[in-house]
């Protein structure tokens, strides 16, 4: 969705647009069902009277929310007859004209999506906008009491993620590249350098694209895997690659031998890799073609 800052209101939605973006996307973990809502919130916007609006930020992010909510109605019946494991869709976070300042690892999202919908507004609208528990009963229809409890858990559930380790931008994108030509070529002895014992790989092909089934446990059963995909490969780098920051990690995209969109992303502790996230769905990575040129 294209928009042109015309009018004072468009000019509104599109300030807020960043923060908009953020909120559905981890709500959803879908950029493309994330683009649907903000067209749909858009047009409510558009056709909402103005002078009833005290707050435009507050009214467009509940908007925003309560549009999500009615999508995760479904989508949950879907993700439940989910091939393999379930990944968030990919997203570039290296371009900062996107204000993505929001925190959308994938580390989050999966914790974000083992919460109810309910959990999952309660959480963002309190913790992270800031929004009166008075307010939040509006948007999700329930007591103030009933969304403070709401939140609580999901806070309860979300604190249980492992500490973020402190941002090493240039050394993590190092270890990106090492990593990447490693896997490719099946470099079992420089692998062995980069990962951590306790390694975990997790791959969604959606059932449209090869993937393992189940996440992959250990430096020794990883470095297998990867060795093996390398072989089939014929133990070479794709023509077509880059490296990339996706949900601010260091990761890597590259056009694979059986012609799908592939995204790696990892993350770094103490200087090795603990978690490899890679993405085959072609429907999670297609919106990243034109970045791949």
């Amino acid at each position: 969705m294209t928009l042109q800052a015309t009018d004072p209101d468009t000019k509104v939605f599109l300030q807020m647009r960043p923060c908009l973006f953020a909120a559905a996307y981890r709500m959803l973990g879908s950029v493309s069902d994330t683009e649907d809502i903000l067209q749909e919130a858009y047009l409510r916007w558009q056709r909402s009277d103005r002078s009833a609006i005290q707050e435009p930020a507050g009214y467009l992010i509940r908007i925003t929310t309560r549009l999500c909510l009615d999508l995760l109605k479904s989508a949950r019946v879907r993700r439940e007859t989910y091939p393999g494991e379930w990944l968030p869709e990919p997203v570039l976070t290296e371009d900062p004209t996107e204000l993505l300042d929001q925190d959308v690892t994938v580390a989050l999202l999966l914790a974000l999506d083992r919460l109810s919908p309910l959990e999952r507004a309660a959480f963002l609208l309190h913790d992270i906008f800031d929004d009166a528990y008075t307010d939040i009963a509006a948007t999700l229809d329930r007591s103030p009491e009933a969304c403070r409890q709401l939140a609580a858990r999901a806070r309860r559930k979300v604190q249980q993620l492992p500490p973020k380790p402190p941002e090493q931008s240039q050394h993590g994108m190092d270890l990106a590249e090492a990593f990447f030509r490693a896997s490719k070529t099946g470099d079992t002895a420089a692998l062995s350098q980069l990962l951590a014992q306790d390694v975990v790989l997790i791959s969604d092909g959606g059932g449209k694209a090869i993937a393992a089934l189940n996440p992959i446990y250990g430096m020794d059963r990883v470095a297998r895997l990867l060795d093996g995909v390398a072989r089939k490969a014929g133990r070479r780098l794709p023509a077509n690659w880059r490296l990339c920051r996706l949900n601010r990690l260091p990761a890597m995209m590259c056009w694979s031998e059986d012609g799908v969109l592939e995204t790696t992303a990892i993350e770094i502790l103490e200087g090795r890799i603990t978690r490899i996230y890679v993405t085959r769905n072609p429907d999670k990575t297609r919106h990243l073609e034109r970045a791949l040129v």
